[in-house]
């Protein structure tokens, strides 16, 4: 059997102690960090409902956008009647819109060239808008003169001056 000398006893005695005084700081942290935890829990609790609220919020928006814009397709479908009672040029001729342009510009109820010629200085910003292009887009490409040529027939004098637009037959 194992003999301890008083010394060892001491120095046993005295890891104890010191052991249960450790014991004792150490568990009064620990509610500390327990309360810093539930606070910091908290925070993210509350910083996810703000996030939800948000993304509520910006849904409703998209719902009462959508309900007063157009339907996609309903400008598509005017199109293609148009196309078939032959009331609709070939807008995509225009430099600057293209194929994917002229199904926007459709979408938007302009079929011909003389919507285009006709459009007033508001119009066409609104239009701008509604197409995506910046503002000044269709003044600086020029839109209303090259559609005014297409009008009157003057394709080689428009090809001439504005070039074949890409991915449009000449």
């Amino acid at each position: 059997m194992l003999q301890f000398t008083t010394n060892q006893w001491a120095i046993l005695g005295l890891v104890l102690v010191l052991g249960w005084v450790l014991g004792l700081l150490s568990r009064a942290g620990a509610g500390k960090w327990r309360r810093q935890a539930e606070e910091e829990q908290q925070l993210r609790l509350a910083a996810q409902e703000r996030y939800e609220a948000r993304i509520k919020a910006a849904n409703e928006r998209i719902a009462e956008l959508e309900k007063s814009a157009p339907a996609v397709g309903v400008g598509t479908g005017a199109a293609v009647a148009a196309a078939a009672a032959g009331k609709r040029d070939d807008l995509a001729l225009i430099r600057g819109i293209g194929r994917a342009g002229e199904t926007r510009l459709n979408e938007c109820g302009i079929y011909r060239y003389s919507d285009i010629t006709g459009l007033s200085d508001i119009e066409e910003a609104e239009l701008e808008g509604r197409v995506g292009a910046e503002p000044g887009y269709i003044a600086q490409e020029q839109w209303r003169e090259q559609a005014a040529l297409l009008a009157a027939g003057k394709t080689e004098e428009h090809a001439r001056l504005y070039g074949t637009p890409d991915g449009v037959a000449a």
